[in-house]
């Protein structure tokens, strides 16, 4: 595929995985959302469900990655490309290695505790059995708005002054 339409298509399903974001934002979680592509259509959607499960383990990708599983009839998601609007924390890429993702394609980066790239790159450690290929910043400035605009929000509840970047917290 040429990488504009490569780009397109990365863009197109970014958008879906904003469309999660926005329900997790909505139910007051961290707004993070996931896709899970195989063969051209969406096979998985997902969103941070931390506090509505109680589950510190509830990430968008992790959900993502356990329905996709579900939809394929096993764990290896080999052919799947994963769409999440947030640099995947080292848990999440944990587990994406061991899922065989082909790629991993996130929009917002995360200097602090990104495992893409961002603090650290699982996604491609040399010694790890399996590495994805990864596209970072695909619509950038929607996911890091979504992530700046819940973070203000909740600092402003909380009577704080907010950071000087949000996105990192």
């Amino acid at each position: 595929m040429n990488p504009e339409a490569l780009a397109e298509l990365d863009a197109h399903f970014m958008g879906e995985a904003l469309r999660q974001a926005a329900k997790a934002y909505a139910a007051g979680e961290v707004p993070v959302g996931a896709v899970v592509v195989f063969e051209g259509r969406v096979i998985a959607r997902a969103w941070n469900q931390v506090e509505l499960l109680k589950d510190a383990t509830a990430h968008a990708e992790m959900l993502a990655l356990t329905a996709a599983e579900s939809a394929i009839g096993d764990w290896r998601l080999t052919g799947c490309t994963l769409y999440v609007t947030k640099e995947p924390c080292p848990m999440c890429a944990g587990a994406i290695v061991h899922c065989r993702l082909d790629r991993v394609v996130f929009g917002a980066p995360d200097a602090k505790g990104g495992a893409a790239g961002g603090a650290l790159n699982l996604l491609q450690f040399p010694t790890l059995n399996h590495r994805c290929d990864i596209t970072s910043e695909v619509r950038r400035e929607e996911c890091a708005g979504l992530l700046k605009s819940f973070f203000l929000e909740r600092r402003n509840e909380k009577g704080a002054s907010p950071p000087a970047n949000p996105v990192d917290n």
